[in-house]
């Protein structure tokens, strides 16, 4: 391992965890769980760079553009993960959130060699999507120096898309190529240069952050519930019931009378009870509303 490698705060020995073989069970497990305690701690730390994240993406979807992963082996498959999840629980279009692993789809169950360390794979994955200057690139790499994030932050500022780095080092590579950088520093690993751990854990935590929040201010969620959540199977259906249930007090089956009615879209099952519209005139306030509930009740009742 170089020197440079070495001098990473992902790459440093952690002094508690140098006797870890010979504990017994519990123990390493109560040290692993105090060492993670500290990641949500590193992560508020750098909240007012994660709101400028949020605030590039949601820019993106307002302007119709798109949010970008972009990452290799964990950071990859964690970008990846996130995105996949946009789609059942905001009823989002797939393209909308879009995650990028160095390899392809492959790498997500098994490492593809040498696809990270090269630059021109990140930019080659970009044009292949057709990046634009409305699009909000998210580079993901725990070292901060990864050559398949780098290539893809360079390719996203020279088309003009918005692109943040997520690292978990001080000063990293990926930061100085951005336009913003979220540098989460939660430590060293209990296991050495292991950074699906910590450094994982904290790239889920923002990751999440990011992508509910740009949700939330876009108007997917009413109160604290996923009001569009997508119903593809008989749990989310169920779910979506109970979502109807809980704002409007109906019972089981007129709740789901309603979501037939409203074309099984929880959204605008909820907006036709409390305004009394129909399906086609509650759809035309949520548009004018831009899809938030609140602004289209105020619509639906003006004083």
């Amino acid at each position: 391992m170089g020197e440079e490698l070495r001098s990473l705060m992902t790459e440093t020995r952690n002094d508690r965890s140098k006797q870890i073989d010979v504990l017994d069970t519990l123990e390493i497990l109560e040290l692993i769980n105090e060492e993670d305690q500290k990641v949500a701690l590193a992560v508020q730390k750098v909240l007012p760079d994660i709101k400028v994240a949020v605030d590039f993406v949601s820019q993106s979807i307002i302007e119709g553009g798109r949010l970008i992963y972009v990452g290799a082996g964990t950071s990859g498959r964690l970008g990846v993960l996130d995105a996949v999840e946009c789609p059942p629980t905001f009823s989002t279009p797939p393209e909308l959130v879009q995650g990028l692993i160095a390899g392809g789809e492959k790498a997500f169950t098994k490492a593809v060699e040498g696809a990270e360390d090269r630059e021109d794979l990140g930019e080659k994955d970009l044009r292949e999507i057709h990046l634009t200057d409305q699009d909000t690139v998210i580079g993901i790499a725990a070292s901060g120096r990864t050559p398949y994030v780098l290539g893809a932050l360079k390719y996203a500022r020279k088309v003009g898309a918005k692109a943040v780095a997520l690292s978990c080092n001080k000063d990293a590579l990926i930061s100085r190529v951005a336009d913003h950088a979220i540098e989460v520093i939660a430590g060293p690993e209990v296991l050495t240069g292991s950074t699906r751990m910590k450094a994982g854990t904290a790239q889920k935590m923002v990751l999440n952050m990011i992508s509910t929040t740009a949700m939330i201010r876009l108007g997917k969620v009413y109160e604290n519930l996923m009001v569009d959540v997508h119903i593809s199977n008989y749990k989310l259906k169920k779910r979506a019931i109970s979502i109807i249930q809980t704002i409007t007090g109906l019972t089981e089956n007129e709740a789901e009378e309603l979501l037939q009615r409203a074309n099984n879209e929880v959204k605008t099952a909820i907006f036709m009870h409390i305004s009394g519209l129909d399906y086609s005139e509650a759809k035309e306030l949520l548009e004018r509303a831009k899809g938030h509930v609140r602004e289209a009740i105020a619509l639906s009742c003006p004083l």
